[in-house]
């Protein structure tokens, strides 16, 4: 569950793309041209989170039809059905806002290849896709929840077997939108101040 959700909120690419597109200056034709960057790239990623799961739909049924006796005590219902489809598409516009904002640092570094290393270790970690971060002790814990990550796996994948319910569900839902609303803010907060400091010379 954990991968499918990290399916959705996984942008390969998007902010080193975004940092290389700053560095050789071909971030000048979203300036020039009635075009809006992070709505076009937006739309691209919708349309390749489309083709991709067209293609993973067959190999994830599968899957999970194997692993189908993990799952006989999961409440399928529409509430908890509605939920998670929510979670997911928030842990999307999450995942893209996010990598879109850590792309934008391109405007004031131009080496920024070490800092999305770290921050792909972080998510890898801490977004729930690795080991569930209900093992982590105490104020690790603590500190781990507090972090938007969460919302790009584990907590999709805990809405479905039903670990949030009633008010806690909607508790956990409404921090996650607000992780998307901030993030898109800060995403588009650097790139009107990223493209007031940039400076493109030649063709």
């Amino acid at each position: 569950l954990t991968t499918v959700s990290r399916a959705f909120s996984s942008m390969p690419g998007l902010a080193s793309g975004i940092a290389r597109d700053i560095r050789d200056g071909t971030v000048k034709k979203y300036l020039i041209q009635p075009i809006d960057m992070l709505g076009f790239l937006l739309i691209n990623r919708i349309a390749h989170k489309l083709v991709y799961y067209l293609v993973a739909a067959v190999p994830f049924a599968f899957v999970f039809y194997l692993c189908r006796a993990f799952f006989v005590d999961v409440q399928l219902d529409p509430q908890t059905l509605a939920a998670y489809f929510a979670s997911l598409v928030m842990a999307f516009l999450l995942g893209y806002f996010l990598e879109a904002t850590m792309g934008m640092i391109g405007f004031w570094f131009l080496e920024v290849s070490s800092l999305f290393f770290v921050y792909m270790l972080f998510s890898f970690f801490f977004s729930g896709h690795m080991f569930p971060i209900d093992l982590l002790p105490g104020i690790w814990g603590d500190v781990v929840r507090l972090m938007p990550l969460q919302y790009l796996a584990y907590f999709p994948a805990a809405v479905l077997l039903g670990k949030f319910t009633g008010p806690e569900l909607v508790h956990g839902l409404s921090i996650q939108a607000a992780w998307v609303v901030f993030f898109m803010v800060t995403s588009r907060l650097a790139f009107h101040f990223g493209v007031r400091r940039y400076s493109g010379f030649g063709g």
